[in-house]
C-alpha cells in the first residue's frame, strides 16, 4: 500500500479525531476552569480560591445529579459529559458567590437554581426527546427573573485570553464552526466597536474591548455552536450567526426583558428550531451484512421518516460502558436513499474495534437507539447538469452510495474513482453497477475490480495520475471522503489537477 507522508495539518487532524466534539470541550472548559484557580492563585483573579473551589463544586455537581435525576423521572440514559459541559458553562456564566466569611445566601440559590433548570431543560423544553434551547443559557436566563442572581459571563476577563483564544480556535477547527463564529464575530464585534466609538473611546480601545471585556469569544466557541442548537445545512448556520450577533450586540430594554448572551442565544436557538431541527429519531435495529472483510452495513427502521439529502450524516447517541474517551455521540454517514424503508450505515469494522463499535456490532434485532442530529453538507449541487468527481477512501464510499442509491446518475454525468485495498475491499458494488456511473477502482494489491469498472492499476494517486484518470476534473465539482489523512492528499492531488471547486468530508468522528 503506498505510504501518506503527513503533514502538520493531518497530524492535528488525525489527532483531534480521537476526540468527539463533546468530549473535547468538556477537557477544553476543564482546562480553563483550573487555569481560573491558577489565575486567581496569582492574584490576578479576586473571587478567593474557596469561593471559586466552592463555585465549581456547587455547579459541576448539581448540574451532574440533577442531569441523572431528571433522566431517571423521564426513563431516559444520562448524558454524563453534557451535564459536565453545562456545569462548567454555568461555572462561567455565574460570579463565584461568597462562601468566607459570610455566605451569601441569594447567589448561592440562584447559581443552583440555574444549574437544576439548565438539566430540566433538556426534558422539558424539549419536542420528541430534542431539547430546544441551549441548557445552561435557558437556566441563566430563567433565574434572571427571579431577582436571586444573574449571569455575568466573568471568562470575558483579559487575563483569560492567554488560553480562552487558544482553545475557541481548537475548539472551532475540530468541529469546522470557524466560519460560522467569524460571521458572530464580525457582526457583533463590528455593533460594539461602533457603539464604544460613538462613546467616545478611543478606536484602538474600541477595537479591544469588544474580544477582551465581553463574552464574544467565549459565546462564540462554547454555546453558539452546540450541535444540538444548530439548523442542519451551512448556510442557515451562517444566517443564524448573523442574526445572533445582532441580536447580541445591539442594546434594547422592551421593560421586562433586555439584551443579554442568553437571551440572544436563546433566539437563536429558536429560530434554528424552526429551521429543521424539531424531533428526536428513534431507530430500531434490524440486521446488519457485511460488506467487506473490514467493513458491515447495519440497518435500522425510523419510528418515523428521517429528513436527509443524500450524502447527510446522523449523530447517533450509542450508550456503551465502559465508555471511551469519544464519549457516546458518534456521526455515521447514511448510505441508504431517503425514502427507504430502512435506514442504512456503512461502518468500518476492521480490528482493533473501539467500544462504541464493539457495541454497535453488539445490537440485537429490535434494540433500540437514538438519532440526536442531521445535518452536513456534503450534498450535490442542486444543478443536475454540473458534472461531479466522487473520490472515495475506504468507508469513505459511504455518503457516495446514498447519492448513487437515489439515482444521481441518471440526472448528472458522474465519476467515481474508488481507492480500495483490494477488490474484496469494494463495498456496495452493486448499488455502483446499478447506478449507471463510471466507476474507476485503484487497488493497492493490483487485483481486478468487476467488468463494469475501469482498472487503474496501482498508480499512486496525484495531480499527473488523477489528470490522466479524468482529463475533464477542471470542468467538474470534485468531492473526496475518507479518512483525514487521504482526504487532505487527495485534495492536494484534486487541486494540483485543475479542479476548482473541491469539497471534502473527512472520518473523523464528531
Amino acid at each position: 500500500m503506498t505510504t501518506v507522508d503527513l503533514t502538520a495539518k493531518q497530524k492535528l487532524d488525525t489527532w483531534l479525531g480521537r476526540f468527539t466534539m463533546y468530549r473535547l470541550i468538556l477537557w477544553v472548559l476543564a482546562v480553563l476552569a483550573a487555569y481560573s484557580l491558577v489565575l486567581d492563585a496569582l492574584g490576578w483573579l479576586t473571587f478567593g480560591p474557596v469561593n471559586m473551589l466552592g463555585h465549581a463544586v456547587l455547579c459541576l455537581g448539581l448540574a451532574y445529579l440533577s442531569n441523572r435525576l431528571f433522566a431517571a423521572v423521564f426513563r431516559v440514559r444520562p448524558h454524563s459529559e453534557s451535564s459536565l459541559i453545562t456545569g462548567l458553562l454555568l461555572f462561567f456564566l455565574f460570579w463565584p458567590s461568597d462562601l468566607l466569611p459570610a455566605v451569601a445566601s441569594p447567589d448561592l440559590a440562584g447559581v443552583a437554581l440555574a444549574c437544576v433548570l439548565a438539566s430540566a431543560s433538556k426534558y422539558v423544553l424539549a419536542v420528541r426527546g430534542r431539547h430546544i434551547f441551549n441548557p445552561a443559557a435557558a437556566g441563566a436566563f430563567i433565574v434572571s427573573f427571579t431577582g436571586l442572581n444573574v449571569a455575568t459571563w466573568w471568562a470575558a476577563t483579559p487575563a483569560m485570553l492567554w488560553l480562552l483564544v487558544p482553545g475557541v480556535l481548537l475548539v472551532m477547527y475540530r468541529t469546522r464552526k470557524v466560519l460560522m463564529a467569524g460571521v458572530f464575530l464580525l457582526v457583533s464585534g463590528s455593533i460594539v466597536f461602533v457603539e464604544l466609538l460613538r462613546a467616545g473611546l478611543p478606536a484602538g480601545a474600541a477595537l479591544w474591548q469588544p474580544f477582551a471585556q465581553r463574552p464574544l469569544l467565549f459565546f462564540a466557541g462554547f454555546m453558539l455552536t452546540e450541535p444540538l442548537t444548530l439548523p442542519p445545512r451551512r448556510w442557515q448556520q451562517l444566517l443564524l450567526a448573523a442574526v445572533v450577533g445582532v441580536v447580541f450586540a445591539v442594546p434594547y430594554n422592551l421593560g421586562f426583558v433586555a439584551n443579554s448572551p442568553e437571551l440572544a442565544l436563546l433566539l437563536g436557538n429558536l429560530l434554528a428550531f424552526f429551521a429543521g431541527q424539531r424531533a428526536g429519531i428513534r431507530l430500531e435495529f434490524t440486521g446488519s451484512r457485511a460488506l467487506t472483510p473490514s467493513t458491515t452495513e447495519l440497518r435500522f427502521a425510523p419510528r418515523r421518516p428521517v429528513r436527509f439529502r443524500p450524502g447527510q450524516y446522523m449523530e447517533l447517541d450509542l450508550p456503551h460502558s465502559p465508555s471511551d474517551r469519544k464519549g457516546r455521540r458518534r456521526t455515521f454517514s447514511m448510505s441508504s436513499a431517503p425514502g427507504s424503508q430502512e435506514l442504512t450505515f456503512g461502518v468500518g469494522t476492521a480490528a482493533p474495534l473501539s467500544a462504541a463499535k464493539t457495541a454497535l456490532l453488539a445490537l440485537r434485532p429490535g434494540e433500540q437507539l437514538r438519532g440526536t442530529a442531521v445535518g452536513g453538507d456534503f450534498v450535490l449541487p442542486r444543478d443536475g447538469g454540473t458534472p461531479v468527481l466522487l473520490i472515495a477512501a475506504g468507508i469513505g464510499i459511504t455518503p457516495f452510495l446514498s447519492q448513487l442509491a437515489s439515482g444521481a446518475a441518471r440526472e448528472r454525468d458522474i465519476v467515481l474513482l474508488y481507492l480500495a485495498s483490494g477488490a474484496d475491499e469494494l463495498a456496495g458494488a452493486d448499488v455502483l453497477e446499478a447506478s449507471g456511473a463510471r466507476v474507476i477502482a485503484r487497488l493497492a494489491d493490483g487485483s481486478a475490480p468487476p467488468d463494469f469498472m475501469h482498472d487503474a492499476g496501482r498508480v499512486r494517486i496525484d495531480g499527473a495520475s488523477l489528470k490522466e484518470l479524468v482529463p475533464d476534473i477542471g470542468s467538474r465539482t470534485v468531492y473526496v471522503s475518507g479518512s483525514p489523512a487521504r482526504v487532505e492528499s487527495l485534495r492536494r492531488a484534486a487541486r494540483q489537477a485543475g479542479g476548482r471547486r473541491v469539497r471534502v468530508d473527512a472520518f473523523a468522528g464528531y
